[in-house]
């Protein structure tokens, strides 16, 4: 009987996540000037969303090079935030507004704005489903056709709340998902919210080369083709390119 006892409570346990560190494969340059607030891969290209009234864009950049191709300038008193790549469109968050956007991949043109409850963080999507964080631990699932939402989850570290969730990438199904003013990144189960990992960053950019205070970590994305995942942040030089390596 002790020992069954003592087989059921190990069973109950919750598993620790996973934690991981990095190698950086290859370095490519970012402009310094974009407040990054959305990443995607597609196609070949980068497609970046920036931040901050007066200054919010969408832009598709070339990745080798850090040239920006194509580029809209938000309009005031807009504040961009998260963005995604879905049926050759883009879709686009701002920050208090309660607004979004929705783009023309080709062209970045506007093709219609849309209403949502609340602050708009980050965005990613899994091809059928879009998820959106709002800076809170709640994660908000979305139909793809209505841009309305259909469910959402929290996400929870061994029962805790995650909290500052900001952008958003979807990885071999998984959402992982930058935690505002940390250098880590949460590797989330989109079916239940539990965090699966940790990615730890921390001295992936030097601190003398992100003075501003608002220069954090914030900006994934992942080429599925390629198997490579691309990180940066807000104001940063450098787009770095790493893979994760497990913790001792």
């Amino acid at each position: 009987m002790g020992f069954l006892c003592v087989f059921v409570a190990l069973w109950f346990l919750p598993l620790q996540a996973q934690q991981h560190g990095y190698r950086v494969v290859k370095t490519y340059p970012h402009d310094r000037g974009a407040f990054t607030q959305g990443l995607e891969y597609r196609d070949g290209f980068l497609y970046e969303g920036t931040g901050q009234t007066g200054r919010s864009s969408v832009r598709k950049v070339d990745l080798a090079t850090g040239r920006v191709l194509q580029k809209f300038d938000v309009p005031q008193p807009f504040f961009g935030e998260g963005i995604t790549v879905l049926n050759q469109q883009i879709l686009e968050l701002t920050w208090q507004s309660e607004t979004g956007f929705v783009y023309d991949k080709s062209t970045l043109k506007v093709l219609r704005s849309f209403k949502y409850p609340g602050e708009g963080w980050g965005l990613t999507n899994d091809g059928k489903q879009i998820y959106m964080s709002d800076g809170t631990a709640d994660i908000r699932v979305w139909d793809p056709a209505t841009l309305k939402e259909v469910r959402r989850f929290t996400v929870k570290d061994g029962g805790r709340p995650v909290t500052q969730l900001n952008e958003l990438e979807w990885v071999r199904g998984e959402i992982y998902a930058n935690v505002w003013q940390s250098d880590r990144i949460a590797r989330i189960s989109p079916v239940d919210g539990k965090v699966l990992g940790w990615i730890d960053l921390a001295g992936i950019l030097p601190a003398r080369e992100r003075p501003e205070g608002d220069a954090v970590l914030n900006g994934i994305a992942y080429d599925a083709a390629g198997d490579r995942l691309f990180v940066t942040g807000k104001l940063w030089p450098k787009i770095f390119e790493i893979k994760l390596v497990p913790k001792k």
